[in-house]
C-alpha cells in the first residue's frame, strides 16, 4: 500500500491528535453532533461550559453515598464490604446520608455549597452489559432502541446544522467539544459525524503546546509514524487555537499527583481560562467494575476507596483551580457511570452489576445538597435485588439543556430519541437565574436551515420541512450508498414553507439524506432511522 493510500484510508475527518496535552490524546468532536452544535450555536448567547466525568465500569453507589438512616439493612445486605458507620463522612445540610470516607474533597465542596448528589439515577428496564448500558447513557435512548448518536452531539447538530461547512470561523474558531483521554465517545457523536476533538493523553497535550513529538525510532516504521503525526498536525485546524489557549495560562492552583483524572481536569481548566469557546468537555476514569476485593479488611480502604478518593480529589482540585482562574461561574460538572451495583454483596468481597446509582453535580451554580431520598433496602436482601430508580437520567440531561444551556423546552424535547419511555422532568439542580440575560435559540427558525425533519431520529415516519424561494423545487431522499430512495417533491411551488411526510416502511435502520434543491440553492439534511 502506498503512503498516500494508507493516509487516505486511515486518517478520520476529525483526526485524533496524539500530540496534544500532557499525555492525553485530544479528540476534536464533529460539529454535526446535535448537543455539541446546540452548545456552540452563535444565537445561544451563553458562555456556559459542561464537564462530563465518566466513571467507567459501574460504580457501587451504595458504598459511595451511604444510607446511614437505614444502616442496619445496609450492613445486613453487604456485611463483607459495608463501610463502618463511624467512618461515614457527613454531607452539609443533609441528615441520614453520608459519603465514603475517601471522599473528603467532595465533602468540602458540599460544605461550600458547590456539590449536589442525585439519588438513584437510572432508567426503566436497565441493561447490565457494560457496553450496551454505556451506549444507552450516552445516546439517551431506551433499552431496546439502537441510536447511533449522542445526546450532546444531537444538541450541537441542532445549533450548527451545516457543520463542518464554514468552520472554523470568526464566531466559532474553536472545537465544539473536546474529550481528554481515549477516543471520541458516542456522547459527542452527531447524526452523521463526530462533533468534537480528542486529546488522547496529557503527554500529547504538552507535546502539542511545546511543538514536540513523542519519540519515534529511526526505522522505516518510525519514519512512517513521524510522517503520519506531522500530517495529522498539519491537517488539524484546531491545533493552533488549542495551543494559544493553553499558552495563555501559565499559573494554576495545585492538583494531586499520580491521578489521571486530575491530570485531565487540569487541562480542561487551562483551556477554559485560555479562552476557548468550547462548550462540552468529556473526561473519564475507569476501574469501577469491582466484582472482587472491593475493600480491605478494615472496609475503609481498598480498590474502591482508592478510586473514589482519586475522583473526589480531582474534582475538588479542579473546582479550586477554576475559582483561582476566575471562571467558576461558567462551569458545571456532572459524573455518570453506566450502572450501579446490586444491593447485596457477593462472596468475593465485591459487588455485581446493578441498576440505579447516585450521580454528582459540581460547580458554583448548582443547588447544593441532595435530591431524592435514601434508596429502599430490604431487611433480607436477595442476591438479585437492585436499587430502584428514583430519577431518569434523561431528565438530568434535559434539565442541563434547558437550565444551563438555555434552550427552549420544545427544542430540548426534540433532541431526544422518539418514543423514549419516560416523561422528561425539569429537576431542581441549578440555582435560579443561571440563564438570566441569555437569549435561547427559537425552535428551528434559522433561515439558513432550508430543510429539516422531525422527529430525528425517527422509527418509521418523519416529517420533512423545507422552505422554498418559489419556482421549481426538488426534494429527494438518498441512502448512504448514494442510491435515490424516494422523490418527495418535484414541482413548481409558491414561496413559502411546506411539510411532506416520509414513510420509511420496508427500509433498514440507518442514515438517510434529504436533499433539497431550489434554483441555484441546495442543501442536505441527515436523517437517522432507528428501531
Amino acid at each position: 500500500m502506498q503512503r498516500r493510500d494508507f493516509l487516505t484510508g486511515t486518517l478520520p475527518m476529525a483526526a485524533l491528535l496524539p500530540e496534544l496535552i500532557n499525555g492525553y490524546s485530544v479528540k476534536a468532536f464533529n460539529m454535526n453532533s446535535p448537543l455539541v452544535q446546540a452548545l456552540l450555536r452563535g444565537n445561544t448567547l451563553t458562555d456556559h461550559v459542561l464537564i462530563i466525568v465518566q466513571l467507567s465500569g459501574g460504580n457501587d453507589g451504595l458504598n459511595t453515598v451511604i444510607p446511614v438512616a437505614d444502616y442496619s439493612n445496609y450492613y445486613n445486605a453487604r456485611a463483607n464490604v459495608a463501610i463502618p458507620e463511624n467512618a461515614v463522612l457527613s454531607i452539609a445540610g443533609v441528615t441520614g446520608t453520608g459519603l465514603h470516607p475517601a471522599m473528603t474533597g467532595l465533602q468540602s465542596l458540599f460544605a461550600d455549597g458547590k456539590a449536589k448528589v442525585v439519588q438513584s439515577v437510572g432508567y426503566p428496564q436497565p441493561n447490565f452489559s457494560h457496553f450496551r448500558a454505556t451506549d444507552i447513557w450516552m445516546s439517551a435512548s431506551n433499552r431496546d432502541q439502537e441510536v447511533n448518536s449522542g445526546w450532546a452531539g444531537r444538541y450541537l447538530d441542532y445549533e450548527y446544522p451545516n457543520f463542518p461547512i464554514g468552520y472554523p470561523n470568526t464566531d466559532m474558531p474553536d472545537p465544539l467539544a473536546i474529550q481528554i483521554g481515549g477516543l471520541t465517545s458516542l456522547t459527542l457523536q452527531g447524526p452523521t459525524r463526530n462533533m468534537g476533538m480528542s486529546i488522547t493523553n496529557p503527554t500529547s497535550f504538552y507535546n502539542l503546546i511545546s511543538g514536540t513529538n513523542d519519540y519515534a525510532p529511526n526505522t522505516r516504521a518510525g519514519k512512517e509514524l513521524t510522517y503520519v503525526r506531522n500530517i495529522n498536525r498539519q491537517t488539524q485546524g484546531y491545533a493552533t487555537v488549542i495551543r494559544a489557549a493553553a499558552n495563555a495560562v501559565t499559573v494554576q492552583s495545585p492538583y494531586p499527583t499520580g491521578n489521571s483524572l486530575a491530570d485531565q481536569l487540569k487541562i480542561v481548566a487551562r483551556l477554559i481560562k485560555g479562552g476557548l469557546k468550547t462548550r462540552v468537555y468529556m473526561v473519564s476514569t475507569g476501574g469501577f467494575d469491582t466484582h472482587s476485593n472491593q475493600v480491605n479488611a478494615d472496609k475503609v480502604t481498598g480498590s474502591h476507596a482508592t478510586l473514589l478518593g482519586r475522583v473526589s480529589a480531582a474534582i475538588k482540585a479542579f473546582q479550586d483551580d477554576i475559582k483561582f482562574l476566575g471562571v467558576e461561574n461558567r462551569v458545571l460538572g456532572m459524573t455518570f457511570s453506566e450502572f450501579g451495583r446490586r444491593v447485596k454483596s457477593n462472596s468475593s468481597i465485591g459487588t455485581d452489576h446493578g441498576a440505579a446509582a447516585p450521580l454528582f453535580l459540581f460547580g458554583n451554580q448548582v443547588e447544593a445538597g441532595m435530591l431524592g431520598v435514601n434508596p429502599t433496602i430490604p431487611a433480607n436482601a436477595l442476591v438479585n435485588d437492585n436499587v430502584p430508580m428514583q430519577y431518569d437520567f434523561r431528565s438530568i440531561y434535559a434539565t442541563i439543556l434547558e437550565k444551563w444551556f438555555c434552550l427552549d423546552k420544545s427544542v430540548v424535547q426534540s433532541l431526544f430519541p422518539p418514543n423514549i419511555n419516560t416523561q422528561l422532568q425539569v429537576l431542581p439542580l441549578l440555582k435560579s437565574g443561571a440563564c438570566a440575560g441569555v437569549t435561547p435559540p427559537p425552535p428551528v427558525t434559522n433561515t439558513d436551515l432550508l430543510v429539516t425533519n422531525f422527529p430525528n431520529p425517527f422509527t418509521s415516519r418523519t416529517t420533512v420541512q423545507f422552505t422554498t424561494a418559489g419556482g421549481h423545487t426538488l426534494l429527494q431522499v438518498f441512502d448512504t450508498l448514494g442510491r435515490l430512495i424516494k422523490v418527495l417533491a418535484n414541482q413548481e411551488y409558491t414561496a413559502g414553507t411546506y411539510r411532506i411526510d416520509f414513510d420509511s416502511e420496508g427500509l433498514p435502520v440507518g442514515l438517510y439524506y434529504a436533499r433539497f434543491q431550489n434554483g441555484i440553492t441546495q442543501q442536505v439534511r441527515a436523517m437517522m432511522k432507528v428501531r
